[in-house]
């Protein structure tokens, strides 16, 4: 005679049973992980184009966070959006801290409120890990526009209204932010060509299909050296050390202007938070090495590394000046 079949009792006891041992199994597994990170390699997402300070920034860490962890840390960059087809990806990948994304003033600061549909909440669907750097804003035009300094730049646009453009790495990008922020203290009207990063929007620049940007020195500082550049003021309240002729925009009349970009790391919500942790302390070594502090001093950038709560308050403070300025100055994506 065959065995009777299984009663529904006894069918959800054993559903029960499996979906009990799977949680169990899925917990231990996620404290393996935790404790173990990383097993495998680690990706670290940079939102734009080769070529910017961002990826600059990512590389230099990265490679530092590879010798330190034994797991090489590799870069990839994932233009595009605004940075949002980067995050979209970030935010989807398993917690595990195999996947970081380097965010920045753009993408955290500036997106929620310039962006109508984001796909994501930053606050929720993050965790800030630590704050990388900061780098000055330098503001440059091509030789062949007919001003020598920021004074007779800003009075050439003035008298040229919507006959200049300037490029930047793409909407939200630090570039189209700081050139968005003067537009809007001085009174010029230039119109803004985004790009898929800051190599691209640089190879135009020097071309001289556009006229202006802004861009950290990491990326403008050999062009500027060259002569192919003409920097005409920094972003900062103070000079910086790698332009020391070169005036700030406060000094220009503009007593509160002040922008500079910023990185920092995140990783997907759901992380544990020893793995949190972890990514910070190790960060925080790697910013620390001769590698990275000689490579920030050269480019005038200054070094984080501080805890998650002091990363996530950052965010919060430039989310409050940035969403004043996107309103006030209507930026949007272009």
């Amino acid at each position: 005679m065959p065995n009777a079949a299984p009663s529904i009792d006894a069918l959800s006891r054993r559903a029960w049973l499996q979906g009990a041992g799977a949680l169990a199994w899925g917990a231990t597994w996620g404290t393996a992980q935790a404790s173990n990170w990383p097993i495998k390699p680690v990706r670290f997402l940079v939102p734009f184009a080769p070529g910017g300070t961002s990826e600059i920034v990512a590389r230099s860490v990265a490679a530092e966070l590879t010798k330190g962890l034994g797991q090489s840390v590799f870069v990839e960059n994932k233009p595009g959006g605004a940075g949002t087809v980067a995050m979209v990806e970030a935010a989807k990948s398993v917690p595990d801290g195999h996947t970081l994304i380097l965010g920045h003033v753009g993408t955290l600061a500036v997106n929620p409120y310039m962006l109508s549909n984001q796909p994501y909440d930053v606050n929720k669907d993050f965790m800030p890990v630590t704050l990388l750097a900061k780098v000055p804003n330098v503001f440059v035009i091509h030789p062949d526009v007919p001003a020598k300094t920021f004074q007779e730049f800003i009075a050439y646009a003035k008298k040229n209204p919507g006959k200049l453009d300037y490029g930047s790495a793409g909407n939200a990008s630090a570039g189209h932010l700081a050139m968005e922020y003067l537009k809007l203290v001085t009174g010029i009207s230039i119109t803004h060509i985004p790009y898929r990063g800051t190599g691209p929007q640089l190879a135009d620049l020097l071309a001289g299909r556009t006229h202006a940007s802004s861009a950290g020195l990491p990326a403008l500082g050999a062009h500027i050296r060259a002569g192919k550049l003409r920097a005409i003021a920094v972003g900062t309240q103070q000079r910086i050390s790698g332009l020391p002729d070169i005036p700030t925009v406060a000094e220009m009349g503009f007593k509160d202007f002040e922008t500079a970009q910023w990185y920092g790391i995140l990783v997907p919500a759901g992380t544990p938070a020893d793995v949190v942790k972890k990514i910070q302390e190790e960060s925080l070594k790697a910013l620390k090495s001769s590698a990275v502090t000689e490579r920030f001093a050269t480019d005038n950038a200054i070094g984080g590394g501080g805890p998650p709560s002091e990363f996530a308050a950052y965010i919060a403070k430039e989310q409050k000046i940035w969403s004043r300025i996107v309103k006030d100055a209507q930026i949007r994506a272009d």
